[in-house]
């Protein structure tokens, strides 16, 4: 299982010289227990997913507190958000994590673990896989299932307050000199978001952290850079949450992943199916494509900077929120 594994190599690195620390995201997750003696070296695709998401995470905590004084700046965000919205990338790996999210609730995996015991693991895999829904009747999966929803909100408020800011520099960035100069990198610039997902590599390094540390909004699994002043106001972010409900069908499939990760002991012979999302991974295809015919038709760089934030962060959000409105919750 994925705690297992992450607990053999974490022990292991600690009988080796200490390596230089690398910077990046630190993965909140469960301390070393005691050496297994059929370790198994390879990662278990739900943490390499769930990695990803972290990093994308903190990657827009960093487009959030860049300064902004060059194209060379917005160029930066641009292509460093870009590179994890090719194909099922980004959804595939905020399923993996909010799966580790509830996968820290003892009394869902428990139930979960009872259930296979009885009807089989084969059984209990296959029912979990045809219903997300099936999972939510479990004992514990409420919690569980708050948890994730409430994990998934606080990212994406997170993402929608630096999509605010980067509305904001658009505006405020008409007053620089830089930022009216007309662009004439265009073709060059689409060219690089193409390419952008090809640059991706994921680094992390486990902390030294308790089996009993909470996982909630990614936001906490990685040290927070220093506070950059963009000298842009304050601003607040509406996000109609009191109109709005989790989506069951969404953090079932979330549960799902948890439950059969607990249960197959890492086999994907099901995880693949519930790694899928076919409606979102829909949307962040009009995101790429929107954000690309923005870009091209932008003429001066100031306007890069809404594209950033209409497209390269709000319109993810929209896709990534794990709630939606009740009249559609009823007509699904």
């Amino acid at each position: 299982m994925i705690f297992a594994a992450l607990s053999f190599a974490l022990l292991s690195a600690t009988q080796e010289p200490a390596p230089q620390e690398p910077s990046g995201p630190v993965l909140s997750l469960p301390a070393p227990q005691a050496a297994q003696t059929t370790p198994d070296t390879t990662e278990p695709e739900v943490l390499l997913n769930a990695q990803t998401y972290a990093a994308y995470r903190s990657d827009v905590t960093l487009a959030g507190e860049r300064e902004l004084l060059s194209g060379a700046d917005l160029d930066t965000t641009m292509d460093a958000l870009s590179r994890y919205y090719d194909g099922d990338r980004l959804v595939n790996a905020q399923i993996a994590y909010a799966a580790l999210v509830a996968a820290r609730n003892p009394e869902f995996i428990d139930a979960v673990r009872a259930v296979a015991d009885y009807y089989g693991t084969e059984t209990a895999a296959a029912a979990l896989t045809h219903d997300p829904m099936y999972v939510t009747g479990f004992m514990g999966a409420d919690t569980a299932g708050q948890d994730v929803a409430q994990a998934i909100d606080g990212d994406v408020t997170d993402i929608r307050e630096v999509g605010a800011r980067y509305r904001q520099a658009a505006y405020d960035l008409q007053h620089e000199r830089w930022a009216q100069t007309r662009a004439r990198d265009r073709q060059e610039r689409l060219s690089s978001l193409e390419s952008a997902s090809e640059r991706l590599d994921v680094h992390f390094r486990a902390p030294e952290t308790s089996a009993a540390a909470p996982m909630g909004s990614a936001t906490t699994l990685f040290a927070q850079p220093e506070t950059v002043d963009l000298n842009l106001p304050e601003l607040s972010v509406e996000v109609g949450q009191s109109q709005l409900q989790p989506d069951e069908h969404r953090v079932g499939r979330m549960l799902s992943l948890a439950a059969l990760d607990a249960i197959e002991d890492g086999d994907m012979t099901f995880m693949d199916r519930l790694l899928d999302d076919p409606a979102v991974e829909r949307c962040m295809q009009w995101v790429r494509l929107d954000l690309a015919q923005c870009v091209a038709a932008g003429h001066f760089k100031y306007e890069d900077s809404f594209c950033i934030a209409e497209h390269a962060l709000n319109d993810v959000a929209d896709c990534l929120t794990a709630t939606r409105a009740p009249d559609e919750a009823v007509s699904n």
